[in-house]
């Protein structure tokens, strides 16, 4: 797993990479926060190159959300086909805004 981080006015655009599974979930999770606890609290999590997400990484981009909604959001772009998948078996795209395109989350906000 890969994690690159960058500000785009006042949205922090996360990407990831490679695989989120329950090895690395919690890395994964120290970022998103790392990031909130750092005052960034409008984000997009660009999932578009992550081949596998297993339940250990929703749990934590669940977690993130929980802890900036009310002040901010997590918003998910162009998620990769099979992550799209897990996303919908777990009824997480009922729950997350999700853009085809980062360029179109990111402007979301």
């Amino acid at each position: 797993m890969n994690i690159n981080i960058s500000a785009h006015n006042n949205v922090t655009l996360i990407e990831v990479s490679g695989r989120i599974d329950s090895m690395n979930a919690h890395e994964f999770g120290e970022a998103l926060l790392g990031e909130i606890d750092k005052g960034h609290i409008q984000i997009v999590l660009d999932l578009a190159n992550v081949d596998y997400m297993s339940s250990a990484g929703l749990r934590e981009i669940v977690s993130a959300l929980k802890k900036v909604r009310g002040s901010g959001d997590l918003r998910l772009a162009q998620p990769s086909p099979r992550v799209q998948e897990v996303l919908e078996m777990a009824g997480l795209d009922t729950i997350f805004q999700i853009y085809p395109t980062r360029v179109a989350a990111v402007g979301s906000y």
